[in-house]
């Protein structure tokens, strides 16, 4: 068996990603899925999987493929703004008596 590429793994980390937001509608889904990436990865890693998610076989789940490619994300995430940007955590975000 061969070793994973750094394509694989991302692939796999953004359909894990796509997984847990599966059970909303498609736009928040898809709007959470953008944002969680955006907040979370590194540019570059979002370069990688946005090189790649476009290619045929690329094996991305389609809600992970439609938040890297669309420019458009006008639903908003279930994700709160405190949670999704780094720079603001722990500012409001923790609902912990």
């Amino acid at each position: 068996m061969s070793a994973l590429t750094t394509n694989d793994k991302l692939v796999r980390m953004a359909n894990q990603i796509a997984s847990f937001f599966r059970s909303y509608p498609d736009d928040e889904a898809v709007a959470g899925i953008h944002k969680h990436i955006v907040a979370f990865w590194t540019p570059k890693m979002r370069r990688a999987l946005e090189a790649h998610g476009p290619t045929e076989g690329s094996g991305l789940d389609p809600l992970a493929l439609q938040a890297i490619t669309s420019t458009h994300h006008e639903c908003n995430s279930p994700i709160r703004a405190s949670t999704s940007d780094p720079h603001l955590q722990g500012a409001g975000a923790s609902d912990a008596g």
